[in-house]
C-alpha cells in the first residue's frame, strides 16, 4: 500500500512539473538580475551635453522632467560603501558627472565601483540641489521647498540596465586643479567627479579631532561635519562628512596628504565626499 501511494505522489510530480512549461525554464545566467536587461543603447548622449540642455535648470537648483527618449551611459565611481554616501551613486563618463538619487541603503552591492550603466531617463528628473546636478523625482520639504531627490527602487529598476561586470580599472581620479578653485566654468563642468586634491592638510587635525563627531563640539548640517583644509577658505572647498559614516569617529590624519573623493558642490563650496578610508593617503 505504501509503494503505491509513492507512485501516486511521483506522478503527481511528474505531473504538475510538465504542467509548468517553458515559463519555468532555468533562469538566463548571463543576464543581470538586477535593472531593466530589456532596455537597448538608443539615443544616448553624454553627460556633458545632459549638463548644457539642463544647463539653466541646474544653475537654478531647478527640476524638469525628461520627455525626450534619451539615456546617458557611465561608470560608478562613488557608492554608499561606507556610510558618507547616502541614497546616491555618482554616475561618470569622459566628458562630466552627476548624482543620481535612489531611496535605497546597500547601493554599492550591485552598483560597485567600476560598473557601467546605462540609464534610460525618459519620466525621471533632472535637476539640482546646491547647483549639484541630479537625477530622481521630485520632492517637497516641510518648508515647502521642492527639489529633486531620491527616486523609488521601483522606479530606478525601470530605468537603468548593468553592462557587462564591475571594472575597478576603468576608474581614474583626475587630479583636482587648486588654481581654478574658485573658476564658475570648472566648477560646473568638474562637479561631480571622483578628484584628487594633492598634499593638504586637514586644518583642525591634532591628533585627537574626529572628522564628524556627533557630541555637539562641531556644527553639523544636515548631519554632515565640514572640514576646513589648511590655506583654503572654508566658502571654497571642505571635506564633508556624514556622522553616520562608517569612519566619522576616526582620528583625522595631521599629516600632509591626498585626498580623492567626489567632489560635488553645494553653489559655490566644493564639498569632497570620501567614500571610504582608502581615499586618504600619505602625500607623495
Amino acid at each position: 500500500m505504501k509503494n503505491i501511494k509513492y507512485i501516486l505522489f511521483a506522478l503527481v510530480c511528474i505531473l504538475f512539473s510538465s504542467c509548468m512549461g517553458d515559463s519555468y525554464a532555468d533562469p538566463n545566467l548571463d543576464e543581470s538580475p538586477y535593472g531593466n536587461n530589456a532596455l537597448t543603447e538608443t539615443n544616448v548622449i553624454t553627460i556633458a551635453q545632459l549638463k548644457a540642455k539642463y544647463s539653466s535648470v541646474i544653475s537654478n537648483s531647478g527640476m524638469e522632467q525628461v520627455t525626450d527618449d534619451i539615456q546617458i551611459k557611465g561608470i560608478i565611481t562613488g557608492n554608499d560603501i561606507q556610510g558618507n554616501i547616502y541614497n546616491e551613486v555618482a554616475i561618470q563618463d569622459a566628458t562630466g558627472a552627476f548624482l543620481i538619487c535612489i531611496a535605497q541603503g546597500g547601493l554599492y552591492g550591485y552598483l560597485p565601483v567600476g560598473q557601467e550603466v546605462l540609464v534610460d531617463l525618459k519620466g525621471l528628473y533632472v535637476g539640482a540641489y546646491g547647483m549639484q546636478g541630479e537625477i530622481g523625482t521630485p520632492y517637497t520639504s516641510a518648508s515647502g521647498s521642492t527639489y529633486v531627490s531620491r527616486m523609488s527602487r521601483a522606479l530606478w529598476d525601470q530605468h537603468y540596465k548593468l553592462i557587462g561586470t564591475a571594472d575597478t580599472s576603468k576608474v581614474v581620479s583626475e587630479i583636482f586643479n587648486v588654481s581654478k578653485l574658485k573658476d564658475a566654468n570648472y566648477l560646473a563642468a568638474n562637479c561631480g567627479k571622483l578628484m584628487t586634491i594633492k598634499n593638504v592638510k586637514l586644518k583642525v587635525a591634532d591628533g585627537k579631532a574626529v572628522f564628524a563627531p556627533n557630541d555637539g563640539t562641531v556644527t553639523l548640517t544636515a548631519n554632515c561635519a565640514n572640514r576646513e583644509l589648511s590655506g583654503y577658505s572654508s566658502s571654497n572647498i571642505v571635506v564633508r562628512t556624514s556622522t553616520y559614516a562608517d569612519f566619522a569617529n576616526d582620528v583625522m590624519p595631521t599629516e600632509a596628504v591626498d585626498i580623492t573623493g567626489i567632489f560635488t558642490r553645494f553653489r559655490s563650496t566644493w564639498q569632497i565626499l570620501l567614500r571610504s578610508t582608502a581615499d586618504i593617503a600619505k602625500a607623495n
